[in-house]
C-alpha cells in the first residue's frame, strides 16, 4: 500500500457530504477503532461530512505497524485530512483521541494551515498539569496486569481479553497506543494553550479521567465553552449517543453559528 493510499484509508466517511457545511473529524481511544463512532452519523446534521479518523494497526490498515508516539500518529493524520479542510471543520476526540485532536491543532497552528473551528476534549487528562500518580504506564505492565486494567476501564470487547489466541494479535497494538499517551509531552512553555474554542466532555464517575482532572483543561483554554459531565464512567458515551451528539452540535453551533442545519 502506499503512502498516499495509507493516509486516504485512514478517512472513513459514512454518509459522504460532499459540499458540507462543517466536516467534523472524529478521533477513537487507544485500542480502539472507527468502530466507537458507527452508530453516530446519521444523528448528526445531513449538512456536515462526518470523517472517522483510524490509526494504522486496525481495520484496512491492520497489516501495518501501530505509530507510537504522539506527534507521529498526529503527523499521519494531518496527511489524511489536509485535502478535506477547504471547509469549517472540526475535532473530537475520546481519551487517546482527545490527546491526538489536542496535538493536530497545535501541529496545524505550526504550519500555518487551516485550524479548527472548535475542539472537542473527552475523557482526557489535560497537559498544563502535572499528570496523576497513576502507578507505572499501562503500556509497561505484563500482560496479565494489563489485560486486567483494560478490563476494568472497559471499552474492549471482552473476547479480545479474554481469548488468549485473540489477545496475542491485539497486545502489540494496544501496548503501542498506550505508549502515545505515557509518553507525550508538551511542546515546550507556554505553546500548549488552547487558542481555537473548545470543549470538554467526560463521565461523572471515570475513575481513568476524573471530573477534577478534565477540568484541568479550562486552566489552558482561551476560549472554553463548555464543560460537559454525563452519567457513566471512561466509556460514559455507551448508550448515551444522542445526548452527546445533540451536545457536540449545541457547541459547535455556539464557536461557528449556523452550521446546526438538520
Amino acid at each position: 500500500m502506499t503512502e498516499l493510499a495509507t493516509t486516504a484509508a485512514s478517512v472513513i466517511r459514512p454518509r459522504p457530504v460532499d459540499d458540507p457545511e462543517l466536516r467534523l473529524f472524529l478521533l477513537h481511544h487507544a485500542g480502539g477503532s472507527h468502530l466507537a463512532y458507527r452508530d453516530w452519523a446519521p444523528r448528526f446534521p445531513a449538512s456536515w461530512d462526518i470523517c472517522l479518523l483510524e490509526a494504522p494497526g486496525r481495520g484496512s490498515l491492520s497489516q501495518l505497524p501501530a505509530h507510537a508516539t504522539a506527534p507521529g500518529l498526529s503527523a499521519h493524520f494531518l496527511d489524511a485530512v489536509a485535502p478535506r479542510l477547504d471547509v469549517p471543520f472540526a475535532l473530537f476526540g475520546h481519551s487517546m483521541g482527545a490527546l491526538i485532536a489536542y496535538e493536530m491543532t497545535q501541529q496545524l497552528a505550526e504550519r500555518f494551515l487551516p485550524e479548527p473551528a472548535w475542539l472537542g476534549i473527552s475523557s482526557c487528562e489535560a497537559p498544563f498539569e502535572p499528570a496523576a500518580d497513576a502507578g507505572p504506564p499501562l503500556y509497561t505492565l505484563p500482560s496479565p496486569q494489563l489485560r486486567d486494567a483494560l478490563a476494568a476501564m472497559g471499552g474492549l470487547p471482552p473476547a479480545i481479553i479474554e481469548d488468549d489466541d485473540i489477545w496475542q494479535l491485539y497486545e502489540p497494538r494496544l501496548r503501542a497506543d498506550f505508549q502515545v499517551v505515557g509518553e507525550w509531552h508538551p511542546r515546550r512553555a507556554g505553546a500548549d494553550r488552547i487558542a481555537v474554542p473548545c470543549s470538554l466532555f467526560g463521565g461523572e464517575d471515570d475513575a481513568v479521567v476524573t471530573p477534577g482532572h478534565l477540568m484541568e483543561w479550562a486552566a489552558g483554554a482561551d476560549q472554553l465553552i463548555g464543560q460537559h459531565l454525563f452519567a457513566g464512567a471512561h466509556f460514559y458515551f455507551d448508550g448515551l449517543a444522542d445526548a452527546v451528539v445533540a451536545q457536540i452540535v449545541e457547541e459547535i453551533d455556539t464557536a461557528l453559528p449556523g452550521t446546526a442545519s438538520w
